[in-house]
């Protein structure tokens, strides 16, 4: 492949934000921009979301992955050029990167349609590169293509607080009084496919927040209140985003007998103990891990005909730290997204 090179870029480098260690800030570099190997596909950067899940990388609350790393796996792009195996997307065309990066193919999880539980799964912005960068690499067997009537930065959380909370709000079944526990990127996008299907979502926020319960009203909640009420009526199920495990008993309460809370992150605090009783009566407790490649093709057929409307606040590709810091402090509303322009 030709070195690309751009106006901003006549040197064929890229800047890129990169975390070296937990607990430490990202740093602005200067990389040479990759080449794609033969499945993969060169990308441009539009936008990319900033997802909790990078805030627990950066703060080391999830192990392992790779350092340095490049975060952020809400990525949207223009294919600026293809793999030799490549036959997806062509130059110019726009596709959006989720979490899920690569799987084996072969295990039993993904060979019965359950990839996201792949062993040896790999993930964008944790195992691989992502997109807190001006270019970046994909296989393009795990990239998207992203409904037209979204612009780039209100396309970018739908990669993963889109797909995370679809694939939660499928592991609510058939719920008609829907509560949903931090009321983030997440639960604005939910909440607003949740009333395209006909349910009634009752959104908690932090105690006292009433500029977050009232964003929650705007996004199409029935009702909303802090963490420690009780909705209006006994709910179906209950869900979780917030990362805080003591909210686990509390949605408990407020489910009804046969109902369930389904935990929508990749962390959570250490869950507190609680009577048996608040589980009794065939109540469920459920985890959501990553998402499959189908989770991803419906949820954007269903984005497709669902005019939603996503709450951005716009970044610089080089202020990250502080979009990971307002995350962190609960000060934002809908979605953080860097742009690299």
């Amino acid at each position: 492949m030709t070195q690309v090179k751009s106006g901003s870029d006549p040197d064929g480098t890229m800047r890129a934000m990169r975390l070296h260690a937990a607990h430490t800030p990202l740093r602005e570099e200067r990389l040479p921009i990759p080449e794609p190997a033969p499945r993969q596909l060169l990308l441009a950067v539009r936008a990319c979301g900033v997802c909790r899940t990078d805030l627990h990388i950066a703060d080391g609350e999830l192990p392992g992955g790779r350092r340095p790393i490049t975060p952020g796996h809400e990525i949207v792009a223009r294919v600026v050029a293809a793999g030799a195996a490549a036959e997806r997307f062509a130059p110019g065309d726009r596709v959006g990167v989720p979490w899920l990066g690569e799987t084996c193919g072969v295990c039993e999880y993904c060979r019965n349609g359950r990839e996201n539980l792949c062993d040896g799964a790999r993930f964008t912005g944790y195992d691989l590169d992502g997109g807190y960068a001006e270019y970046a690499l994909a296989d393009e067997r795990f990239c998207f293509a992203i409904p037209e009537r979204y612009a780039d930065e209100a396309a970018a959380p739908l990669l993963c607080a889109g797909l995370i909370g679809y694939r939660t709000l499928a592991m609510a079944g058939e719920a008609r009084h829907l509560g949903v526990y931090g009321f983030g990127a997440a639960a604005h996008i939910l909440a607003q496919v949740a009333r395209h299907q006909g349910r009634s979502v009752y959104a908690f926020t932090r105690d006292g927040d009433r500029e977050g319960q009232a964003f929650a009203m705007r996004c199409g909640a029935t009702w909303a209140g802090g963490s420690g009420e009780t909705p209006p009526e006994p709910l179906d199920a209950a869900i979780i985003f917030a990362p805080v495990g003591a909210l686990l008993p509390q949605a408990l309460r407020c489910v009804r007998k046969g109902g369930s809370v389904v935990c929508g992150g990749i962390h959570m605090s250490d869950i507190p103990s609680f009577a048996y009783a608040l589980l009794w009566g065939e109540r469920r407790v459920q985890s959501v891990a990553n998402l499959t490649r189908a989770d991803g093709e419906q949820f954007m057929r269903i984005a497709a005909e669902v005019a939603l409307r996503i709450e951005t606040t716009r970044y610089a590709l080089g202020e990250a730290n502080a979009a990971l810091a307002a995350l962190r402090t609960g000060t934002l509303r809908g979605a953080a997204v860097l742009v690299a322009a």
